[in-house]
């Protein structure tokens, strides 16, 4: 009875594979291994998953295909005891979906439409998939909270990640399928994505070049850890979703439903400014960054804030990982990745 694990070979799919290979758990990864950022760093996760299951002797079986094809999503199904899903595979980058919103539909709005089929077919137990807080879009009341309607995205990403959570609780309705989708804040840490602010900071620093700090800096970031929100990912996979008893039609709460459906803020409880953000990777590189203070981004919200109570009371979750120590791990393992790399 396996797991199986979407974009594994993804920042977040990469770090909840390795967990759960670790914690002895069958696992099977899909990833289409594409070139929206240096691919060299997929396979080096890819290359420590193989290592992970060699020495914990958990199985481990990667399928290298895209989820909008659909008969590769079906066979990897067929030729697995799939029973959880944990789906982490999406065309990320919110300023990348300005540019290029039809990669966010094969992606985001197909290739999850698979994953839901394959699911319903499959006799799937719990499909756990990641959503964003970007979704809460032009909503200003913080903290974030998942018991309020984000119907005003500011972006395309956010729209298709918002229309993830309409198509699940489709699915869990008609045909009882548990769905819980979580919305991530700002993941960082090591074996980051290439195209986030931390690593073109961190790269920019230590060559010397300025760095581009939107919005001059001063919004503010709910900025979690990697390892608490794979924390939350797994506790959210072993407890599937159930209907809410006390639901009431009338008045609909948005984070749960009379069907097997959750929707879960997964963040940091914890703002921090941008500034203080930058100021801990100079103080972990022992170097001060050159500042280039530009206006905020189309798209971009000013501060994000989540509330996680809810994924705190029901699962026991609470962030631990505080933003300077979070900061001076994905240095220590920056500077080894790159001086291996040189």
């Amino acid at each position: 009875m396996a797991i199986l694990v979407t974009g594994n070979a993804g920042f977040i799919g990469f770090h909840t594979a390795k967990t759960l290979l670790e914690r002895g758990d069958d696992v099977v990864g899909i990833d289409v291994v594409n070139d929206y950022y240096d691919p060299a760093i997929k396979e080096a996760r890819l290359k420590i998953l193989e290592e992970t299951a060699r020495q914990t002797n958990a199985s481990y079986n990667f399928v290298r295909a895209n989820l909008a094809d659909r008969d590769a999503v079906e066979r990897t199904f067929g030729e697995n005891d799939i029973r959880r899903v944990i789906n982490l595979a999406a065309q990320a980058g919110v300023r990348y979906s300005i540019e290029n919103p039809h990669a966010y539909v094969e992606s985001n709005i197909v290739g999850f439409t698979n994953i839901l089929e394959a699911c319903r077919h499959g006799g799937v137990e719990h499909l756990v998939y990641a959503s964003t807080s970007s979704v809460y879009g032009a909503n200003q009341a913080m903290p974030f909270s998942e018991h309020v309607g984000v119907d005003h995205p500011l972006q395309f990403y956010a729209a298709t990640k918002k229309a993830n959570e309409l198509m699940a609780h489709s699915y869990s309705h008609l045909y009882r399928l548990p769905t819980t989708g979580l919305r991530f804040f700002t993941v960082y840490g090591p074996w980051g994505r290439p195209d986030m602010a931390l690593f073109l900071f961190a790269r920019n620093i230590m060559a010397g070049k300025p760095i581009d700090v939107f919005n001059y800096g001063n919004h503010t970031r709910d900025f979690t850890y990697v390892s608490d929100i794979v924390e939350g990912v797994i506790r959210a996979c072993d407890h599937p979703a159930a209907p809410n008893p006390a639901w009431d039609a009338k008045n609909p709460d948005p984070a749960t439903s009379n069907a097997p459906y959750r929707i879960y803020n997964i963040g940091n409880n914890n703002p921090v400014k941008l500034t203080a953000y930058i100021e801990a990777l100079e103080e972990a590189l022992g170097k001060q960054a050159q500042r280039n203070l530009l206006p905020l981004q189309a798209g971009d919200v000013p501060d994000t804030f989540a509330d996680v109570s809810d994924l705190e009371r029901e699962l026991g979750y609470k962030p631990a990982t505080s933003v300077r120590e979070g900061v001076a791990n994905f240095v220590k393992w920056y500077q080894e990745y790159m001086s291996a790399a040189e």
